[in-house]
């Protein structure tokens, strides 16, 4: 097969347990220790720790293995080029180190400032009574100005949108008002303490000086820094690319297109220096040609994240079913299969990405919006079917 399937796993609090993830016919666990302040070295001790949470029951549960770490987060200072960003460096090597002499040694991680990613609504219904999460610009922009207020707001928005929103606003109800404010304002995963408006507005202040340009040089330095440590030690980095893949509150985005990409690997040429792909992040924009992502970076590929959106207009989408929407799934597999053949001794965790909220799981509090267990168990089952029938059809032609 072309994936070692994967399930993201936030640690012995997370409302899906290890027993579920086997259940779901997963064997990689992706996982990461949040309850480390980021910037922190990650222990031996605490790495090992995790680790026999999940090994333990081996033999009960045949063979689940921390195969990922998602993430191993980088600090804002790292991302804003501060002065002590080398103290935080130096203990992101030793966390590479620390993770590697315990046998883990893929890391996925992601360089967008603050903001992990963003969302208008968590609970966006469907007709056939699920829920999925949506994106839509207009709320973010009416969030932006009338909620957030952030300095010079209406500059970074279309004068067609400006009308669109101001209009809107005059009608909202505080109900809808709050649902837009709770999902911008929402926690990252992982995290238990939701953003503040007041603690929003000091972090996008503190990147008032910082371009598009500026973060590239600072991203270029953490990976000229930390790659030779993750070659040494044979752990591949992997970073994630923007999600959404467009700026958001003026903040700059540098992971969302292949000209990104290029310039990042042609940068700090390594095969450790790599990607996680996702389908998801990568196709919420129409210019995106996410086949093509892959042939080209097939080799720097080290984790992968499938899920598909619908995008019903430039910058709105909700999540689709993983086999439906915008994202041609059937072609993206068909192309990790091409890529595979030429490469079969190359092992690729893949994990489907979130995942509907549905059946008996509507009534249950899960652990993050998107990482309940039906949603992704079917999102699993399609993939894992999916994928079957492409290899079996190779393997027949």
């Amino acid at each position: 097969m072309i994936f070692q399937e994967s399930w993201r796993w936030f640690g012995p609090e997370d409302s899906v347990s290890l027993a579920t993830i086997k259940q779901a016919g997963a064997v990689g666990v992706v996982t990461a220790l949040h309850q480390i302040p980021v910037g922190e070295v990650w222990s031996v001790a605490a790495i090992q720790e995790r680790k026999k949470i999940i090994e333990q029951g081996v033999k009960e549960q045949n063979g689940l293995l921390w195969n990922v770490v998602e993430s191993l987060p980088i600090h804002e200072h790292i991302k804003q080029g501060k002065s002590d960003r080398d103290v935080y460096i130096e203990n992101y090597k030793q966390s590479i180190k620390n993770l590697a002499s315990c046998g883990i040694r893929c890391i996925c991680y992601n360089f967008m400032p603050i903001l992990d990613w963003l969302r208008t609504d968590v609970n966006y219904s469907l007709p056939d009574g699920s829920s999925t999460l949506l994106y839509n610009m207009r709320d973010v922009a009416l969030f932006d100005m009338y909620v957030l207020k952030r300095e010079n707001a209406r500059g970074f928005y279309s004068e067609e949108l400006l009308k669109e929103v101001d209009t809107y606003y005059n009608e909202i109800s505080k109900e809808d008002l709050e649902v837009i404010k709770s999902s911008l304002l929402l926690a990252l995963p992982g995290d238990s303490n939701n953003f503040t408006l007041e603690r929003l507005k000091k972090g996008i202040q503190a990147y008032k000086d910082i371009n598009r340009e500026k973060l590239r040089e600072n991203l270029i330095y953490f990976l000229n820094e930390v790659i030779p440590v993750a070659e040494a030690e044979e752990v591949t980095l992997a970073i994630h690319p923007d999600d959404p893949p467009w700026s958001v509150f003026g903040l700059p985005r540098i992971v969302s297109s292949i000209e990104d990409l290029d310039y990042i690997f042609s940068s700090v040429p390594s095969l450790y220096n790599g990607l996680t792909f996702c389908s998801g992040s990568l196709g919420a924009s129409e210019k995106n040609d996410l086949p093509k992502i892959i042939e080209t970076f097939y080799e720097r590929i080290h984790f992968v994240h499938l899920r598909s959106v619908h995008r019903t207009a430039p910058f709105y989408f909700h999540e689709a079913a993983h086999l439906e929407g915008s994202v041609n799934m059937f072609g993206l597999v068909k192309t990790f299969y091409k890529c595979a053949k030429k490469k079969p001794e190359k092992k690729l965790p893949m994990r489907p990405d979130h995942g509907y909220k549905m059946l008996d799981d509507l009534n249950k509090n899960t652990s993050y919006p998107g990482y309940s267990a039906i949603g992704r168990l079917k999102g699993l089952a399609e993939i894992r079917g999916l994928e079957m029938a492409i290899v079996k059809s190779g393997e027949l032609s």
